[in-house]
């Protein structure tokens, strides 16, 4: 059965745009789904990856390979033993605790809390202009500035130019997307490099007496707790985590408020409801649809022999429509429990999710407030940016009527 579905499948143009029948036949039929010819797996089903989450000792964060388009058209490996580094998202026990305790998590959360008048300022500014150009793209003018504006006055940046924060977040999930050439990927990786000179100049400049997260970062090298190399690769984290989860988050929720008036009525009437439909957004629409894990040792998951030195494909987004655990899962539920996979689980469940829930419960608020309508442009239909790894529109023109 499983031999007869191609690896040409998984970054089928068509199946990243609807992945989801996809996501079906492989949890019915091989929840852990080795592609054919290759040492790469895909797990799809709620259970498994809980508990691949939990087994760390099995199931590496380290990095030791990304993906991309071979000439043949499918997934294949850039693999290398020994990364540079392995900080904080990428990076296993002890090492993951010493990286947090750095600046997480009370920090962070003491920062996320304080973020909600400048979200507020922030969103008033973006939102007043779509109102004003009444048809317009919302990622260009919403969605994609909004969250690296907030990222950066989040960590402390200076002098941050948003537009170029924004293509090195972008070109940092791109690194692990899965659907470049290899051209494409040294090109993309040679450039996400560049911002890591500009992170050392925000580092150096940081204050060790000032109270923002870049602060704590600079205290944590000075005392030797962390290499300059370390502390600028949790900076780089934070920019392309934080600005690319809630920029997915926001352009999703909104093409589901602009197909479904009725929803935008109920919401506008009873906004304490927000909060339920952005938790169901991220099940149903998963910002990041996987997190990669390598193998440092034969182990096996679901009956599945996995051999060492193998990479791991963490579906989160294919988990959050388990039947198994979520009843009609194709289907938006309000009164649903949360209990989705969209941020991970274990101890590399996402440090910043309160922030994309945040921002996102701060925009949809102010949206549906200052409009009678949202509707998509029937004139410029939406568009997925091509990955394999996030689930974020490229483009998403509407048409908004004023409150």
């Amino acid at each position: 059965m499983t031999d007869a579905i191609s690896a040409k499948r998984l970054i089928d143009p068509s199946v990243l745009d609807n992945p989801y029948p996809f996501y079906q036949q492989l949890r019915e039929t091989a929840p852990v789904w080795r592609v054919p010819g290759t040492d790469i797996f895909v797990v799809t089903r709620y259970a498994l990856l809980d508990e691949a989450a939990r087994r760390v000792e099995d199931f590496s964060s380290h990095l030791i390979g990304v993906l991309y388009r071979s000439w043949r058209g499918t997934p294949t490996r850039l693999k290398r033993e020994n990364f540079p580094f392995q900080t904080l998202a990428t990076a296993d026990p002890p090492a993951h605790g010493i990286h947090r305790k750095a600046v997480f998590p009370e920090l962070v959360a003491k920062k996320m809390l304080g973020m909600a008048p400048e979200i507020e300022q922030v969103a008033d500014r973006c939102i007043g202009q779509l109102l004003e150009m009444k048809s317009a793209d919302f990622m260009e003018i919403v969605a994609n500035p909004l969250p690296m504006s907030v990222v950066s006055k989040l960590v402390g940046f200076k002098g941050s130019d948003i537009d170029r924060l924004l293509r090195a977040a972008f070109d940092s999930t791109s690194v692990v997307d899965g659907t470049m050439n290899l051209f494409q990927l040294v090109f993309c990786m040679v450039r996400s490099a560049f911002i890591q000179i500009w992170l050392g100049r925000q580092l150096r400049a940081a204050s060790p007496d000032g109270a923002d997260i870049l602060s704590a970062v600079r205290r944590s090298v000075d005392d030797g707790t962390l290499s300059t190399m370390e502390g600028r690769t949790i900076l780089h984290i934070l920019l392309a985590a934080g600005g690319e989860s809630t920029t997915s988050l926001l352009g999703n929720a909104v093409r589901r408020l602009a197909e479904d008036p009725e929803l935008q009525t109920l919401l506008r009437a009873q906004p304490e409801r927000i909060p339920a439909f952005l938790e169901e957004m991220l099940r149903l629409e998963s910002p990041f649809r996987y997190h990669l894990r390598s193998v440092p040792r034969d182990t096996q998951l679901g009956g599945v022999d996995i051999p060492r030195g193998s990479t791991v494909l963490m579906f989160w987004s294919a988990a959050n429509r388990d039947p198994e655990v979520f009843d009609r899962p194709d289907e938006l539920d309000l009164n649903r429990p949360r209990n989705h996979l969209t941020f991970g689980r274990g101890i590399h469940t996402c440090v910043g999710a309160p922030l994309a829930r945040l921002e996102g419960q701060i925009v949809l608020r102010e949206m549906l407030a200052r409009t009678r309508h949202i509707a998509l442009d029937a004139s410029r239909p939406p568009e997925w940016v091509s990955s394999l790894q996030v689930r974020r529109h490229e483009r998403l023109p509407i048409v908004v009527t004023p409150a």
